[in-house]
């Protein structure tokens, strides 16, 4: 019972990561694409 809850934790804090990580790779994209679009048309 112990070890299933701790998977459930695990996989909560994983999927808190990976919402964070897309949190600050999409915006880094955008502004990327914004900047290139903008000085090299």
């Amino acid at each position: 019972m112990m070890d299933q809850g701790m998977m459930q934790g695990g996989a909560l804090m994983w999927g808190m990561g990976l919402i964070g990580l897309l949190a600050v790779i999409v915006p880094v994209l955008l502004v990327a694409a914004l900047v290139k679009y903008l000085f090299f048309r």
